[in-house]
């Protein structure tokens, strides 16, 4: 298989990572006139990234915002995102007009506050939030993605360039430019959460002489972010009803409610046949007691190597789920019940500044909701900072 890889031509930009901020890189590069060689690879089975929506081969009419489940835009005195219109045309997004409430820490609904993520113009993919990234792959080209590709060690080339290497060290693909748009690979807590030895990008600076990739190591090595353990319910028609006719499709707790139930937000998500999907997130502070136990069919469990614990599992589906009942009063006897964790759900601030997003002579760049500027955080952030660094990008590659 090594002889195979090495005779295979690099292509000229390999992105780790489809979620928005990977696709975003794609689609803007191609809106720019670039025509290279192009590769995507993502540990999961499709694009998406935490906005992606759970389906089930065995059940066509499922389908779960299971991370983020829509896109706001809180930056009115600048101009929207470049891909939002060409998305918007395309059908593959459309305005989300809801309702939203908030839940106070004595259980009474109240006005929505402003979280970051609920206010001003707000978007969702059209039949899912996945369809946000197919969207942007499509005016990518529909290039070419490697699903259930787990980047394990990140290898510079003699020449210039890289060598993507998967879990065995079994070679993935070759690059001359690379384009890492999650903070996995760069950040300590793989070595907390999975056991790895080194910081993949870490181990590659230290073999290259290159003072921004060294900045940028040491900058991605100390962001924080906030995880996330997510229930996913999933009630059948004779028992969503009372959901489906809840006030609010999206409900956010106050900080006291947060503090009282561990709960952050709430979306109910009605499904076309009578089945109603409910995503119940946590808060921080509950997610941090919960570090470490995933799901069992998350990307983390089946691809990282973290062996999941069916205990632990069954006793944070447990907590949240007496916790969203106690809540809303709404009941979830009979339903469906699946827990989805986020390790690096919200990034904290100051983030990646932006000239440190592009390390020419090492021939990488950086892109994500990581990257500080307008949109920290959120999607708009992943749109804004993929778009940036496709400028900087284009003569270059």
């Amino acid at each position: 298989m090594a002889a195979a890889m090495a005779e295979a031509p690099p292509v000229d930009l390999a992105v780790v990572g489809a979620g928005v901020s990977g696709c975003a890189l794609a689609a803007q590069l191609r809106r720019l006139g670039w025509s290279g060689t192009l590769a995507i690879l993502e540990i999961g089975r499709g694009p998406g990234g935490r906005a992606a929506t759970r389906r089930s081969r065995h059940d066509p009419g499922l389908r779960i915002n299971h991370g983020a489940p829509l896109l706001n835009l809180q930056n009115p005195e600048q101009p929207p995102p470049a891909l939002l219109e060409p998305l918007l045309i395309g059908g593959w997004v459309e305005p989300w007009a809801a309702s939203i409430g908030c839940l106070d820490g004595e259980g009474k609904l109240d006005a929505p506050r402003d979280d970051g993520f609920s206010r001003d113009a707000l978007y969702r993919g059209r039949g899912g939030m996945e369809q946000l990234c197919r969207g942007l792959l499509h005016l990518a080209g529909s290039p070419e993605l490697h699903g259930n590709s787990l980047v394990r060690w990140l290898q510079p080339l003699p020449a210039g360039g890289w060598r993507l290497l998967g879990a065995t060290g079994d070679p993935l693909l070759s690059c001359r430019w690379l384009a890492l748009s999650g903070t996995l690979l760069a950040h300590p807590r793989c070595q907390a959460l999975l056991g790895w030895s080194q910081v993949p990008l870490q181990a590659a600076a230290a073999q290259l002489d290159d003072q921004a990739l060294h900045q940028a190591c040491d900058a991605l090595g100390q962001l924080d972010a906030w995880a996330s353990s997510n229930l996913l319910l999933t009630l059948p028609p004779e028992r969503a009803a009372a959901w489906r006719a809840a006030p609010h499709q999206l409900l956010q707790f106050s900080p006291a409610a947060q503090e009282r139930w561990g709960l952050r937000r709430v979306s109910i998500q009605p499904l076309q046949d009578g089945r109603c999907a409910v995503v119940a997130e946590s808060s921080a502070a509950f997610a941090r007691r919960a570090i470490g136990i995933y799901g069992s069919g998350s990307a983390a469990a089946q691809q990282l190597g973290a062996a999941p614990d069916p205990s632990a599992e069954q006793g944070v589906i447990n907590a949240l789920d007496q916790a969203l009942q106690e809540a809303l009063g709404l009941p979830t006897a009979g339903a469906d019940r699946q827990l989805m964790r986020w390790g690096a759900a919200f990034p904290q601030p100051p983030g990646l500044p932006t000239a440190l997003s592009l390390c020419a002579n090492s021939q990488i760049g950086f892109c994500g909701d990581y990257l500080a500027g307008p949109g920290f955080g959120r999607i708009e952030g992943a749109l804004r900072s993929a778009e940036t660094l496709a400028h900087r990008l284009i003569g270059l590659l």
